[in-house]
């Protein structure tokens, strides 16, 4: 009697569990039916209101036009990294996300007083061969006259296939006549590593400006050549600026400084089968050799990627500002009609399992602004050595350093294009300089910049007027103006005063920009890095770190101060937070 009721209650269980199975599978289906129901009944409005809209709508559209504009809104609801490419903007896209290669002279223009002019001539390509120059000013193209022209035009017309000749028209400042000049155009590729060399007798540097095809090739070929020098003891990484790019060029970077089956990064998203662990594949070019890496505010994606993975296998020592905080992954994705969609599928995960995306793009506010990860929600967790590092708010380095902006004088120098005209200026009166690491301007030199500005039009707020003009606001707010008229417009009047000083009250930072100007003219983009190089705080102070072994050693192995990198709520934390408040 037993065994049967004993039976029984089994077979009711197995009952019950099938019938769980069945509710449970029922829910599925129908959460799937009704997901799939809601996607075509939606796709089934778009369609109607976009065919209504270009019937009825009073006035004739662009259908193309149309389209792109909702798709453009539809995906902006997303994030900014998911977009809608069209055919007509295929090429730019390959430009600038995966090879910035096309046929021409190797020369930027921009307009200025309804003329088109040489902005940027680059070193080793078709236009600095044939002695064209910055400030160089177009009349023709090939018999197409710049006059009416804009900038996008006389650059359509200077492109064109390798081993094709382009004929421009130039006119020169003390120059009489024009200057014609026929030229055989190249393939113009824009290197991921402009630069490399030593900034001190016993450090290399490598600056890498973005991650396209070949990029971990090209800083590998750096690094080898940098260690051809016996006295070269520490490298220097300069990502600061740099934007990003190819998820791959960024591991293989990583795997130049640390030894095979290393995990150097991990994406995770929605799609099971898309989620990778990435690791070091090949032997390391050097695992040993002393490294820091420099980063800022403008340091994102596949920079934050061989930063995060350098950081937390204690690999090198990070140093500078913290990074943007991008921790998303894309991919594109074929559409009809040689169109593309680039998509966010996942979000990417450094060594020890943190992602540094700092914006929330699912949960918005209200007024569809977007939420920074709050402090609350901060995880910590640990490098190779123990260190402590936090996740959503990018890659706070091992040692900050204070940016160091320019003064509004300084922008509205360069926005009036003041420096520049100086540095043409000073190039026509000087045949040569000096080495572009050594080149520094005499005082007598920039007070003949001084009086070049005599008569020009430079206007500029500084942040002191700013703050003044908005305490005048809650002064008029809160009635309390008239009572403190006189005085505030005798502060008012002294500052103003004292403006006419601020040449001098920034003369170092001035004269910093007018030399990396003067040394471009000489020595190309090079020779405005080189001549920055004096400068750099954060070159300096990676310098200053891999020359004290010992400091570097502490900071590696996280003692002291060290031991916690960036915590939320810390002074240096808050100082940073304070920074890029400002900035924004």
């Amino acid at each position: 009697m037993f065994q049967k009721f004993k039976q029984w209650v089994i077979n009711r269980k197995k009952t019950a569990v099938v019938v769980a199975v069945s509710v449970v599978s029922f829910a599925s289906y129908s959460f799937v039916d009704d997901y799939y129901f809601e996607v075509g009944k939606n796709l089934d409005i778009f369609t109607t209101v976009f065919r209504d809209v270009n019937i009825y709508y009073v006035d004739s559209v662009q259908p193309g036009e149309l389209m792109k504009k909702g798709i453009d809104a539809m995906l902006g609801s997303l994030d900014p990294y998911t977009n809608y490419i069209p055919e007509s903007e295929i090429e730019d896209y390959k430009m600038t996300h995966i090879s910035a290669e096309y046929g021409g002279i190797g020369a930027l223009v921009h307009q200025r007083n309804g003329e088109i002019e040489i902005s940027e001539v680059y070193e080793g390509f078709p236009a600095q061969k044939a002695d064209v120059r910055i400030g160089d000013k177009i009349i023709s193209v090939n018999g197409n006259t710049s006059s009416g022209r804009q900038v996008d035009d006389i650059t359509e017309f200077m492109k064109g296939q390798k081993g094709t000749s382009v004929k421009i028209v130039l006119k020169r400042e003390g120059v009489s006549s024009p200057i014609e000049k026929t030229i055989v155009r190249d393939e113009i590729k824009f290197k991921n590593v402009p630069y490399f060399g030593m900034v001190s007798e016993n450090t290399g540097y490598i600056k890498l400006n973005q991650f396209l095809e070949n990029a971990a090739t090209e800083v590998k070929e750096a690094l080898v050549t940098l260690k051809q020098n016996p006295n070269m003891k520490h490298v220097i990484l300069d990502l600061r600026g740099n934007g990003g790019g190819l998820l791959k060029e960024a591991v293989d970077i990583v795997n130049l400084f640390v030894d095979d089956n290393q995990k150097i990064v991990a994406q995770k998203g929605k799609i099971k089968e898309m989620n990778v662990d990435y690791f070091a594949s090949k032997t390391a070019i050097d695992k040993e050799i002393p490294l820091t890496v420099l980063v800022d505010r403008g340091s994102a994606s596949a920079s934050e990627i061989v930063t995060g993975a350098i950081q937390e296998l204690d690999r090198g020592v990070v140093i500078g500002q913290r990074s943007f905080g991008k921790g998303l992954v894309q991919q594109t994705y074929n559409l009809s009609y040689n169109t593309l969609l680039k998509v966010t599928i996942a979000k990417y995960y450094t060594p020890s399992g943190r992602c540094i995306q700092a914006l929330d793009y699912t949960h918005r506010n209200s007024d569809g602004s977007v939420y920074k990860v709050p402090d609350s929600l901060i995880t910590e967790f640990k490098t190779k050595n123990g260190r402590s590092v936090y996740d959503g708010s990018g890659i706070f380095p091992d040692v900050y350093t204070d940016p160091n902006p320019y003064s509004n004088l300084t922008v509205a120098l360069f926005s009036n294009y003041l420096v520049y005209d100086y540095a043409n200026k000073y190039a026509r009166e000087h045949v040569s300089i000096s080495d572009a690491k050594s080149f520094s301007i005499t005082e007598s030199e920039y007070n003949d910049f001084v009086h070049f500005l005599d008569g020009k039009t430079f206007d500029y707020t500084d942040r002191s007027e700013k703050k003044l003009e908005d305490f005048r606001k809650a002064l008029e707010k809160d009635k309390h103006y008239d009572v403190v008229k006189t005085e505030f417009l005798a502060l008012q009047q002294k500052l103003k005063d004292n403006k006419k000083m601020d040449l001098q009250n920034h003369h170092n930072e001035v004269k910093e920009v007018l030399e990396g100007e003067i040394a471009a003219r000489y020595y190309y983009q090079k020779g405005r890095l080189e001549a920055g190089f004096k400068y750099d705080p954060e070159v300096k102070k990676a310098i200053e770190v891999m020359n004290n072994s010992s400091l570097y050693t502490t900071i590696l192995k996280g003692e002291g101060q060290y031991k916690v990198i960036g915590k939320p709520g810390s002074e240096v934390q808050a100082k940073a937070n304070a920074e890029r408040e400002e900035a924004y």
